[in-house]
């Protein structure tokens, strides 16, 4: 199977499997619904998980599934899933990092729960192995309200109505929206959406959504991809940026998008993607001089343009 189909499926058993086990006899169609798969891909992905286990591949070293004839789901995990997991110490500490980031992610509903888990790593760690280390993270509350209307309308796929803002082309335009996936990355929450303006399938950061109207009507999913996906979509209109990074600057082939990367003479030299060299621009004054533009040759021009602008704003 290809890479990305491979994890598709993976990510979406590592969350059917607890649902089910947790919630014995529940429909294939129900399932379906909850997970936005296909009743065929479900049983495919069911099935699948007969083959899994631990050697010698005995009766107790094998997940079993059993599907009645009324499309009832039941599951019965291997022994080796009763005994308690075991984390390294390295383990223990990217995982309090990545979930105390994650706690400041705007509009998280399972943050209580989580709070309390990262508290009891926290304690099984010690001060010795945490000593001065902190994390800082945003306010919870904020874009709590557009986060919960679209989480809320992709489960009920219901169409919305949003006035979004670009920071690319700063500007808000509004559009109507076809949500069925929202997810949370980079420490932002993201919704893929069928977009009915560009008639085409959009990503939108959530926070950058200023205000957000049901609209009453209904859709049915398109499948597109959900959480695991790349942050940028390409298109046609996409333009080749490449730029030459010093070591400050590397994070960006990191965390961006990139086609190619070289490194030459101690420097990264990427190929990215971008719909507005504006944006690119942007990027070059936060890395503050460690960055080169490689090509295209206007992207220098328009960056050392927005730098003489904001330096007359500051003047003024």
């Amino acid at each position: 199977m290809p890479p990305s189909r491979t994890a598709e499926r993976l990510r979406r058993l590592l969350a059917v499997v607890p649902y089910v086990v947790r919630n014995p006899g529940t429909r294939v169609e129900e399932l379906s619904r909850l997970f936005s798969v296909e009743e065929r891909e479900l049983l495919a992905d069911l099935n699948l998980l007969f083959m899994t286990g631990l050697p010698p591949y005995g009766p107790g070293d094998l997940v079993e599934v059993d599907i009645d004839d009324e499309g009832r789901v039941w599951l019965r995990m291997a022994d080796h899933f009763s005994r308690p997991v075991r984390l390294t110490r390295a383990e223990a500490v990217a995982l309090y990092l990545r979930g105390t980031e994650l706690l400041g992610v705007p509009g998280l509903a399972e943050a209580g729960p989580l709070r309390s888990a990262l508290d009891k790593i926290a304690e099984r760690l010690g001060p010795e192995t945490l000593g001065e280390l902190r994390v800082e993270v945003g306010h919870a509350d904020v874009a709590a309200g557009p986060v919960a209307t679209v989480r809320r309308a992709a489960e009920e796929r219901e169409r919305l109505e949003i006035d979004h803002y670009s920071a690319a082309r700063d500007a808000v335009t509004t559009r109507r929206i076809d949500p069925e996936h929202v997810f949370s990355a980079l420490g932002n929450w993201y919704v893929v959406a069928w977009d009915h303006l560009a008639d085409a399938e959009r990503m939108f950061r959530v926070d950058r959504i200023r205000e957000v109207r049901p609209t009453g009507e209904s859709f049915e999913p398109r499948g597109l991809l959900g959480p695991g996906r790349e942050l940028y979509t390409p298109g046609a209109e996409d333009r080749t940026v490449r730029l030459r990074l010093a070591p400050g600057a590397r994070w960006v082939a990191e965390y961006y998008r990139i086609d190619r990367a070289v490194d030459r003479d101690g420097a990264l030299e990427v190929t990215l993607p971008t719909k507005n060299l504006a944006w690119v621009a942007k990027l070059l004054l936060r890395l503050q001089g460690q960055a080169r533009v490689v090509d295209p040759p206007e992207l220098a021009g328009a960056a050392r343009a927005l730098a003489d602008q904001t330096l007359a704003l500051y003047r003024g």
